[in-house]
């Protein structure tokens, strides 16, 4: 499972805080204890007005980067921030996000063409210009013209993380049902494409979240998600996630869960 580490973003109201006040130790304990407990990407989301953002996420990259040889996840809203923030990684990392809204892709796309970019990967958000389609039919309509404009810049699949994007259970009208459809069809037609979720949307304004979100995951894995932006820290949730690759015949021999067991990311905490 590749696991974004979402815990450095300015949505969190202690990061927001540690953002305001330029708190660097702040931003650089949060890299040093997701990449502990195994994070594969470090998502770096500013959430501050647009016209601050590039400057923001350069001195947010640059407190990781002290502290972190991970790949990071350059998260704005912004494909004209996207554009300008991932010149200050060291080294190739992901663009978060594009989807079929305005230009986003034609922004993105021929950056991840360049030479030197080409270990570059994005997250697709399956929506356009009409918001986030309600049925599973239009959601892979959209897919299906990401993928087009992606063959157009010679971007290969498994350089790509489609997001479905998961909505509160509470409101939909159909639980999980288009997701797992979305989720299953693009597997089915690019094996080798990255399909991920921010886990805990799913479980919005429900009471003890963490069961809705760990049920979520261990169904969208078995449909082929391999790819989530969660919290690496959360024991219980890393612990499931290797459970389930094991389970699903994903790990040889347990390898992995053993070897995830021996390190101390999983089971409890050893004193």
């Amino acid at each position: 499972m590749i696991i974004i580490g979402e815990k450095i973003n300015g949505s969190i109201p202690s990061v927001a805080e540690a953002i305001a006040k330029r708190d660097a130790e702040f931003i650089k304990n949060r890299a040093r204890m997701q990449e502990a407990a195994g994070a594969t990407f470090l998502d770096c989301c500013a959430s501050v007005p647009e016209a601050e953002e590039v400057e923001t996420l350069h001195w947010m990259i640059d407190c990781i980067q002290e502290v972190s040889d991970l790949p990071i996840s350059v998260d704005s809203p912004s494909a004209a921030v996207l554009a300008e923030a991932y010149k200050f990684c060291k080294r190739p990392g992901l663009f978060n996000s594009v989807s079929g809204e305005g230009n986003k892709l034609d922004t993105i796309f021929p950056i991840m063409a360049q030479e030197g970019n080409e270990k570059w990967e994005v997250i697709a958000l399956l929506s356009d210009d009409t918001g986030i389609p309600k049925c599973a039919e239009d959601r892979l309509k959209v897919f299906d013209k990401i993928m087009a404009k992606a063959k157009e810049y010679g971007i290969a699949p498994n350089r790509i993380h489609i997001d479905p994007l998961v909505e509160m259970l509470c409101t939909s009208e159909n639980g999980i049902e288009t997701n797992t459809e979305v989720i299953q069809s693009v597997r089915k037609q690019y094996p080798s494409i990255h399909i991920t979720a921010a886990v805990s949307n799913i479980s919005f304004n429900l009471p003890v979240r963490k069961l809705i979100n760990q049920g979520f995951l261990v169904l969208a894995m078995n449909y082929g998600l391999d790819s989530a932006i969660l919290d690496p820290t959360n024991r219980d949730m890393l612990g499931l996630i290797y459970a389930t690759e094991a389970l699903l015949g994903l790990d040889d021999y347990c390898m992995e869960y053993i070897g995830a067991y021996r390190d101390g990311l999983i089971g409890p905490v050893k004193q």
